[in-house]
């Protein structure tokens, strides 16, 4: 049996989410259905992050075995020739026996993107949110460089919850503005179930004057969920890539 790792895109609009669920159109399930019919055998995909309904994805992590006499540019091509036009296995790489993509990864990267605008994007309404009223992007910043280091997150993921350690190592975490577009990027070891989003929309509130900088200070060292502002959208959230220590699919293309 060979291991591989895969590059997966997908526009999560239609999704409801990474997880397979009776019923439901995920990317779980369409991805190893498209796989099962490449490779002639079901394939149990292990992914670096489980994202939900609604969010987009240009740099997620799988890892599956075959014993299909497949190159994994091959497969790669084949599978995504098979997919619906919202997702595609872009790249295909074989790994070492044991290699994991949930269990190896070391990082996540995600982006949040808003339309701060009087008037709203139609042609970007799919993956950015629109927020009409005016922010300081000055307190974005400063707040985005709080959210650097280790902090606990507890207030920023729900009360009920199976994490179990609350505390993230955050490498990155900044605000970008071009335009009316706001871009936030963080990175950090690994995160709470709907910490980005808590945290995008509870930055919010201090950018339009709605929370002083010091009440988001607080939040950081731990807190109630019901302290934190309500979760941004999911369609603003984009998983931008997982961070390995030996992972390349800069060869995973067809010559």
């Amino acid at each position: 049996m060979k291991r591989y790792a895969g590059l997966v895109e997908y526009e999560g609009s239609e999704f409801a989410g990474w997880a397979a669920q009776p019923g439901m159109r995920t990317v779980e399930g369409t991805l190893s259905e498209g796989l099962r019919t490449v490779l002639r055998h079901p394939v149990k995909l292990s992914v670096a992050g489980r994202t939900d309904a609604g969010v987009h994805a240009s740099g997620q992590v799988v890892s599956f075995e075959t014993d299909a006499d497949l190159e994994p540019q091959v497969v790669a091509y084949k599978a995504s020739a098979v997919l619906p036009k919202d997702l595609a296995l872009r790249r295909c790489a074989e790994v070492e026996e044991g290699f994991d993509a949930r269990r190896d990864a070391k990082s996540r990267s995600y982006e949040y993107r808003i339309v701060n605008d009087p008037v709203r994007s139609p042609l970007r309404r799919r993956r950015e949110i629109y927020v009409a009223r005016k922010l300081d992007f000055g307190l974005l910043q400063h707040a985005a460089e709080l959210v650097r280091g280790t902090n606990d997150f507890r207030a920023f993921t729900p009360a009920r919850t199976y994490h179990v350690r609350f505390e993230r190592i955050v490498t990155e975490s900044a605000w970008e503005k071009s335009g009316d577009l706001l871009t936030y990027r963080v990175t950090a070891d690994s995160f709470l179930y709907g910490m980005v989003r808590t945290l995008v929309g509870t930055m919010l509130e201090v950018a339009d004057g709605g929370r002083e900088m010091a009440s988001f200070e607080r939040l950081l060292t731990g807190g109630e969920r019901s302290e934190a502002g309500q979760a941004v959208p999911s369609k603003g959230l984009t998983l931008l890539g997982v961070g390995y220590d030996n992972l390349d699919f800069r060869g995973g293309e067809l010559g």
